[in-house]
């Protein structure tokens, strides 16, 4: 698989930047709080 860059946007307006292979997987977790420290707190958009 071939690696993604990715930025989200959280609910308080801050951007996070990211790196993954599985990108569906990735989003999932930061969806669902498992994600980067950074967005534990900040439930992306």
């Amino acid at each position: 698989m071939k690696p993604y860059k990715y930025i989200l946007k959280c609910v308080d307006g801050s951007y996070y930047i990211g790196s993954t292979r599985n990108l569906v997987r990735r989003l999932a977790q930061h969806q669902a709080g498992k994600g980067a420290n950074f967005t534990k707190k900040k439930i992306a958009l």
